[in-house]
């Protein structure tokens, strides 16, 4: 018997982002297997109205969404919404994924005698001195008061790295984020450039990610004249990471990309000499751009926060304090200036990507959880 699987994500492709790919990549997956039958109930990025669409195989409602509070999208109709669509699809295990607030909680709450994996992608959402007062005030409040109230009510905690806020708790079984090592895979070793990468969200809401200090860190590095840095991603703090390296004197050696997905994706990190991922906070669990650098045997750099230690393991690349300047310059020298330690690093990742973190590995985690759950559950029927 097809069991039906509600998965309920605050955001969803063609939405870019690291949650946004591990929940279509799991529920693309699902949709290929017989035994399941995948739903994503997410949010639209703009209009109040539900659409259902077909999505690379997969039923996907997005919802209305009255309110954006930063990252962060509401609804008042959402809890009749869901329970709805769970009642429509016939939904018998839901599988909500945060650490956005808003619809995840719902989902937890109004599944009724559903059992719920609860999936969190981060450790603490505060965001330290890169955030406003207000914002960390409510995080906190959030975090202190409301989550662990969403964590009592599932059945599964999920946590998605060792230092989730969802680990350590009873009945926690981890599934971290994994990686294609069939598409992403080594390029050439004669097409390596001298240029660091970074890959993901550049909003000002998310300047925790901490792309100033990496523009700075390149900026520093005035015995390597040759070295580039590309910025691969979108959104309004763009034009201010080009202003700073403007203001620093490396404007000309700076490329911003825009997004890039598929093989351009590919190639732009097969092309790199290092991947940098400079996060100030623990709200970056495990950076699965550090796992699709590993597949491609490119060395990484990056800060001690959230989960990053565990991705790395030594092995792959090095890690850094998070904010310090010339501590992530001296790294990505230190690679760059040794070739052997490069190539040691390349294939310590490659190899580590593949044992620990490809897709397959995740997705029969996920399979094995699912069935557990809708095991001894009634079937429930389509309204």
């Amino acid at each position: 018997m097809t069991t039906t699987v509600a998965l309920v994500t605050p955001h969803y492709p063609p939405r870019i982002g690291g949650v946004e790919r591990y929940v279509a990549r799991l529920a693309e997956a699902l949709a290929a297997d017989a035994d399941f039958e995948p739903v994503v109930i997410t949010t639209r990025h703009r209009g109040k109205r539900t659409q259902v669409a077909l999505e690379n195989g997969v039923r996907v409602i997005r919802l209305g969404v009255w309110v954006r509070v930063s990252n962060t999208p509401l609804s008042p109709l959402w809890p009749f919404q869901v329970r709805r669509w769970l009642r429509r699809t016939g939904a018998a295990v839901v599988n909500a994924h945060a650490p956005v607030p808003g619809l995840g909680d719902v989902a937890v709450f109004v599944s009724g005698e559903r059992p719920v994996a609860f999936t969190y992608h981060a450790g603490t959402m505060h965001k330290g001195a890169t955030g406003s007062g207000l914002a960390n005030r409510v995080i906190a409040v959030y975090e202190r008061r409301v989550l662990p109230r969403v964590f009592a009510r599932c059945d599964v905690p999920v946590p998605a790295g060792p230092t989730s806020l969802a680990a350590g708790l009873p009945g926690a079984r981890m599934i971290v984020p994994g990686v294609d090592v069939e598409r992403f895979t080594p390029g050439p070793a004669d097409a390596r450039r001298r240029e660091l990468i970074y890959v993901g969200r550049m909003d000002r809401t998310s300047a925790w990610k901490g792309v100033d200090v990496l523009v700075e860190a390149f900026a520093s590095l005035t015995d390597l004249p040759d070295l580039r840095l590309k910025l691969v991603g979108s959104g309004d703090a763009v034009a201010d990471h080009l202003a700073l390296a403007q203001r620093l004197g490396v404007r000309e050696r700076v490329e911003a990309t825009g997004a890039l997905a598929g093989e351009e994706l590919v190639r732009a990190v097969q092309g790199a000499a290092v991947l940098v991922l400079p996060s100030l906070t623990d709200a970056e669990l495990t950076g699965m751009v550090l796992m699709e650098a590993m597949a491609c045997a490119t060395p990484v750099v990056a800060s001690d926060v959230g989960s990053i230690g565990y991705v790395v393991n030594g092995e792959a690349g090095l890690v850094v304090p998070p904010g310090d300047v010339p501590a992530l310059a001296a790294a990505c020298r230190k690679i760059l200036t040794d070739p052997p330690l490069a190539a040691q690093f390349g294939a310590a990742g490659r190899a580590r990507a593949e044992a620990v973190f490809a897709w397959p590995l995740q997705i029969d985690r996920y399979r094995e959880l699912f069935a557990g759950l809708a095991e001894d559950r009634e079937p429930i029927a389509r309204a």
